[in-house]
């Protein structure tokens, strides 16, 4: 991976994740996911969206926005 990139988010579910991602990308953030589970085990380890450092605050803005709207 590039340098200058961060975690944005963890979790422990994929979809959730995933769901992260998706409404990163649809707003234009480049992202990418890092799946460290182990393969046999889905309880150990983590999946974690990485974005740039320099889209922090957007990508911040665009998930308290996108959690008003979705309640």
């Amino acid at each position: 991976m590039e340098k200058n990139w961060i975690k944005f988010y963890t979790s422990t579910n994929f979809y959730q994740a995933e769901m992260v991602k998706q409404v990163l990308t649809e707003n234009l953030i480049d992202t990418v996911i890092m799946n460290k589970q182990d393969s046999s085990h889905r309880t150990f380890g983590d999946i974690s969206v990485y974005i740039h450092k320099d889209d922090f605050s957007a990508a911040v803005e665009i998930m308290i926005l996108n959690q008003i709207n979705h309640q």
